[in-house]
């Protein structure tokens, strides 16, 4: 059976024949013996004597061999970090049992949630409930440490990859769950040795390869759309971020009257608010289709020009409740999106592809990577660069065949 030593500490499986159960099996312990002295800590498993033969002496398996593994990981690695970092004893055991014993992955990472919900990071708290909402569909709402293996991992990936994720969503997932081991191996509740992500051992899936920025034909056949009322203003919405240097939502829709200026909308992206040496002002020329959209949509001018242009906001919500309401107008407006390409005939787009899209249509007109760069604020040419370099495949596509058209 499971049997581990080190600098005279002894951790073991053992079988408590002490005290049958009325269910006639008897409890499987970890015994630490120190300087010859015993402390058993339960592993709520029970077995029979005759099961117990089986998986100590005849090396057998059985269902109930993982919850013990799982146990005895789990106290031979807190045993281990004792002993690394001082003189051990069984008092400091039982003080770091009884401060983990009750972690588990599930509600580690509600404490990371509530964390960014205190730092009003709404993107960070919703991608972790997204994350642990998934991974308690696969493995339960009692998910230890220990638990976490390559193994775990890949068969997490398997079960929503079955399920229709993309990989994109599967590698966020993994990301977050990446993030919250690394501060458990911060605050030693798991060992380096037990870390699961690496290249040698489980490596993130790599998120898909998306096709987002529309070509001119296609966005055409947008401004040219008329239908219901609804899918027209959400369809101008994404116009108005495509126009707008590819705005995203958040900044658009906190856009005020004040913001224009010399018949240029400017702004600096929330995105790099707080980084220090990337905050710059963006200025996007209001077109007259801009100014359209905003006296068919937008909120009546105020008289100090502190009125916000459009109306899904009051500019009164804390940082919180804006980003919810942003996600929600986001998400209305992706299922309009989606409508209108269907009718169109088109592939299916986003808000998010208004901002590719801008870059894009730019890069293949032609324009210079420098004026892109500024216009979308990004910190640095190759920031650019990258952004771009996976959109125009097509041309890539179209430019191979002529080495093979000899006619």
């Amino acid at each position: 059976m499971l049997k581990y030593r080190k600098d005279g500490v002894s951790v073991m499986v053992v079988l408590d024949r002490r005290r049958k159960k009325n269910s006639g099996l008897f409890p499987v312990k970890i015994e630490v013996v120190y300087r010859r002295h015993q402390k058993y800590i339960p592993t709520g498993v029970d077995i029979s004597e005759t099961e117990w033969e089986k998986i100590s002496v005849r090396n057998g398996n059985s269902s109930k061999l993982p919850d013990i593994e799982r146990k005895y990981t789990f106290v031979r690695n807190a045993v281990d970090s004792i002993v690394q970092k001082g003189t051990f004893s069984l008092q400091k055991l039982q003080a770091r049992i009884s401060r983990s014993g009750s972690l588990t992955v599930n509600s580690s990472m509600r404490r990371m949630m509530e964390r960014f919900l205190l730092e009003g990071k709404v993107n960070s708290y919703y991608r972790c409930r997204s994350t642990l909402l998934n991974i308690e569909k696969v493995a339960g709402d009692s998910i230890f440490f220990t638990d976490i293996t390559p193994a775990w991992l890949e068969r997490c990936e398997r079960q929503w990859i079955l399920e229709g994720k993309s990989p994109t969503t599967v590698n966020i997932y993994m990301k977050t769950l990446k993030a919250l081991l690394y501060e458990a191996l911060g605050c030693g509740i798991i060992q380096q040795q037990d870390f699961p992500f690496s290249k040698t051992r489980y490596t993130l899936p790599r998120p898909a390869s998306r096709k987002l920025a529309l070509s001119k034909q296609q966005i055409k056949k947008i401004i040219d759309y008329r239908g219901p009322e609804e899918l027209e203003m959400y369809r101008d919405l994404w116009l108005f971020s495509y126009l707008c240097n590819g705005i995203n939502f958040k900044d658009m829709l906190s856009l005020k009257y004040s913001s224009i200026s010399d018949g240029e909308i400017c702004f600096i992206r929330s995105k790099t608010t707080h980084a220090y040496g990337r905050s710059r002002v963006i200025k996007a020329v209001l077109c007259p289709e801009m100014q359209r959209i905003i006296r068919r949509w937008g909120n009546a001018p105020g008289r100090n020009g502190d009125t916000l242009i459009f109306p899904f906001l009051t500019g009164k919500e804390d940082s919180f409740r804006t980003a919810i309401t942003v996600r929600q107008v986001i998400g209305k407006c992706n299922r309009a999106l989606r409508k209108i390409a269907l009718r169109l005939g088109i592939p299916p787009f986003t808000t998010y592809s208004a901002r590719h899209s801008f870059a894009t249509i730019l890069q293949r007109s032609g324009i210079a990577i420098s004026f892109i760069s500024e216009s979308l604020g990004h910190s640095s040419l190759s920031v650019t660069e990258h952004y771009l370099a996976g959109f125009d495949r097509e041309t890539r596509l179209r430019n191979s065949r002529i080495l093979t058209e000899f006619s």
